[in-house]
């Protein structure tokens, strides 16, 4: 049954299905397998009971924020800070690239708006101060993976509705692996730039000069601390915490004189549009989970995988390789929604922590986001890069590869996941 419905699910991609569609007309294939008159009783309820959670609306409400944060000018004054504080050095706009990922992923915790976002600004400078389109649509599409990691995180907040997990603790336990995926490309950024022998762009700019931008990115900066510490402390539900930044970023805009009504109402109608996109896969892949339950598919592999249940890495790596060859042909949501409720069983045998497990997918899922064929990082570094996108799959490998190395380290190192939530209770 269950290779059929995999069968079924490529056949329907492969001819342009829309993928909440694809999914949907699977289940249909599993049900007739299992019980036909299920699906006049079944998929509805399932379909709509798997966005039927009240932690999922923090969902478009930080996608809002994020989309809000664009409009009201306050995404420009964290890129000015990122050019003051790192712009000097060799290579200074790649720099302010990834920099700027990681201000900007405190309050959006989306890889493609930070794509978006930021790639149609900075790859023109960066093709200025003479790098390659390849390599800086390549390090825009590469450091929007730290958005999903860095708090807050749309995936984290569906793995944690799937486990029961809690929010906080893995917002907290993203906090130094997204610092780390920083520093490994801002590495990469330093070798390419050495290699080609970039100049520098002048030297430390004044403290007086440094401390106005930091003023005037203060709004922006403060945004993660509200986000993190209002979940952590107990003061806010993540969903309250969504609402509560996004009416704090639309406040801080209006006093800043940046954001319209007519911006407002747009980033309303942005956020609506994805939305609905997303809660349509979660739906239909919430319906294919349940039938994959409900055929044992879970405990059957754990029963595959239970001769390694004394060795935890090895568990880990083989649930990263599936992972990761899963993410590479299939929408990154549904694959999250579909892979979580079989992995999670497999790790609590193993004894592995469902906080690690959740920061492992999340970064196994977010490398998807650059790995062809089906990457929407790479295409959209495509589109705001003018360049082929045969020509960056060719050229975006050193990323996922440096993302890869990074994973590994968090898999043979579960302490830099793990201590911050650990220290903080």
């Amino acid at each position: 049954m269950t290779l059929v419905m995999l069968l079924v699910f490529l056949a329907h991609v492969l001819l342009g299905l829309p993928l909440f569609l694809a999914l949907l007309t699977t289940a249909v294939v599993g049900f007739l397998f299992v019980d036909p008159s299920m699906i006049g009783r079944i998929m509805p309820q399932q379909f709509f009971g798997g966005i039927n959670v009240f932690s999922l609306m923090a969902i478009p409400l930080f996608i809002l924020a994020g989309n809000l944060m664009n409009a009201s000018g306050l995404t420009e004054r964290l890129m000015r800070l990122a050019k003051l504080l790192v712009g000097h050095l060799r290579g200074g706009v790649g720099h302010v690239n990834v920099v700027s990922s990681v201000f900007f992923a405190g309050v959006n915790g989306s890889a493609v708006a930070d794509t978006s976002a930021l790639g149609s600004l900075l790859v023109p400078a960066m093709k200025k101060e003479g790098y390659s389109t390849a390599f800086a649509a390549g390090l825009t599409a590469g450091s929007s993976l730290i958005g999903p990691i860095i708090p807050p995180s749309i995936f984290m907040i569906l793995y944690a509705s799937l486990t029961n997990t809690s929010v906080g603790s893995l917002f907290l336990a993203g906090v130094i692996p997204g610092l780390i995926l920083g520093i490994a490309f801002m590495g990469l950024n330093a070798w390419y730039a050495w290699k080609h022998q970039l100049k520098k762009q002048g030297g430390f700019p004044p403290l007086k000069l440094l401390a106005v931008a930091t003023l005037g990115a203060m709004p922006a900066l403060v945004a993660p601390f509200i986000i993190v510490a209002g979940i952590v402390m107990g003061i806010v539900t993540p969903t309250e915490s969504g609402a509560l930044t996004a009416a704090y970023v639309a406040l801080c805009g209006m006093l800043l004189g940046q954001l319209s009504l007519r911006a407002l109402w747009q980033a309303i109608k942005d956020t609506a549009r994805l939305t609905s996109a997303i809660f349509l896969i979660m739906a239909a892949s919430a319906t294919i989970s349940w039938l994959l339950s409900y055929a044992q598919v879970p405990a059957q592999f754990v029963e595959l995988l239970a001769p390694y249940v004394d060795k935890p890495v090895m568990i880990l790596l083989i649930l990263s390789l599936i992972t990761f060859i899963t993410g590479m042909f299939m929408e990154e949501v549904s694959a999250l929604m579909l892979l979580t409720p079989i992995f999670a069983p497999i790790a609590m045998m193993a004894g592995i922590d469902p906080v690690h497990l959740g920061i492992i997918i999340t970064l196994n899922i977010t490398i998807a986001l650059i790995t062809p064929p089906m990457g929407a990082c790479v295409f959209v570094a495509a589109a705001v890069s003018r360049i082929e996108i045969v020509e960056l799959f060719k050229t975006i490998w050193p990323f996922v590869l440096t993302a890869i190395l990074v994973l590994l380290l968090l898999i043979l190192f579960p302490a830099l996941t793990l201590w911050l939530p650990n220290t903080l209770g």
